[in-house]
């Protein structure tokens, strides 16, 4: 088992140069100059200015000096300077990802409760109106875009009736914590206000629930598929056969082996959400990565695009790792698969 995670924390580096790499040019591959975002249109007629700018950003470089500049820098852990924030990158992202974070852990625990509970149902009352409603429920879940969900919880909830509040991270009437962790909940229950606890929970609700809704509708057809393939099983039968009850049978014995294939999507889920949470961050105005990442793109700041892809990249191969782990741990064949292959 150490050698299988050795491999591929060996193999990980690789993949993500590789992920760079493709970052790297393709962010310059666009027929836009940035520095007309960097200097402004008006001095972009001036050739002592742009001269100037190309050299202070290392843009007179040719592709190759600048990539092979790039990859040295990153590896002291230096992501470049951001041509919009005049920040560096590295320094951005610490303070945005938190809330990114935050938001797409949120998100992952209303997904992953619903979509269960709803996979179980499905199951339980196969072709009936319970599964039906489910089906329905995880269909739009899986294929309403995020944009327009988004809005129309917004408008609902919050223009019309009031119920929760609009977009942001945190109400005008409280104030924002000091940074501790970057996770608001965390830190304003550290600084005692309450008040400003509930205004976070509050602010949360309407982002997460737009955003786990895509994950409800995968987890709960993968639940229903793996419940229903389960309680075909011999072994079901038998339980059945013993008198065990109908809620014994689901949740001991179907759900838990039913939760084997669900483990591999709520990996890659959880990647997702930190790169897809873009749209949500944009409707809700929430400060995180995916609001940076599109200010980025509009403003062709090459080092921050560059940095948002490393970061997504890196968590798809973290939570990958982690998932197939997690896997190995709960499915015995796994462990006896890795063993024999080392």
């Amino acid at each position: 088992m150490l050698i299988y995670i050795a491999r591929r924390l060996i193999a990980m580096p690789l993949l993500l140069l590789g992920v760079i790499t493709v970052a790297f040019l393709l962010s310059h591959f666009t027929s836009a100059d940035p520095l007309t975002s960097i200097i402004g249109e008006r001095q972009m007629n001036n050739p002592a200015v742009v001269e100037a700018a190309r050299a202070r950003w290392g843009l007179d470089r040719s592709l190759p000096e600048q990539y092979v500049v790039y990859l040295k820098n990153l590896l002291t852990g230096d992501f470049g300077t951001s041509f919009r924030t005049r920040q560096p990158v590295a320094q951005d992202l610490l303070v945005r990802l938190p809330a990114t974070l935050e938001l797409v852990i949120a998100a992952m625990i209303l997904g992953t409760v619903f979509g269960i509970a709803l996979g179980v149902v499905a199951a339980r009352f196969q072709n009936g109106i319970p599964d039906n409603l489910a089906r329905l429920f995880a269909l739009f879940g899986a294929s309403v875009p995020v944009f327009w969900s988004g809005l129309v919880v917004l408008f609902i909830f919050s223009v019309q009736l009031g119920w929760l509040p609009g977009p942001g991270r945190i109400g005008s009437r409280a104030t924002a914590p000091e940074f501790i962790t970057g996770f608001y909940t965390i830190d304003t229950l550290v600084a005692g206000d309450f008040t400003g606890f509930r205004s976070v929970l509050a602010h949360m609700i309407l982002p997460a629930s737009v955003l786990g809704w895509t994950v409800t509708g995968i987890v709960s057809r993968m639940v229903r598929a793996s419940m229903l393939d389960v309680l075909n099983q011999e072994y079901i039968l038998a339980a059945r056969a013993k008198g065990a009850s109908q809620m014994r049978i689901l949740l001991n014995h179907a759900l838990r082996n039913a939760m084997l294939p669900t483990l591999t999507i709520l990996g890659f889920s959880f990647a997702y959400l930190i790169t897809g949470a873009i749209l949500t961050e944009t409707i809700f105005s929430w400060p995180g990565i995916g609001s940076y990442a599109v200010a980025a793109a509009r403003g062709l700041d090459h080092p921050a695009i560059i940095g948002v892809t490393i970061v997504g990249g890196a968590a798809f191969l973290i939570t990958n790792l982690l998932t197939d782990i997690a896997y190995a741990l709960v499915d015995p064949r796994m462990k006896i698969g890795a063993k024999a292959s080392s």
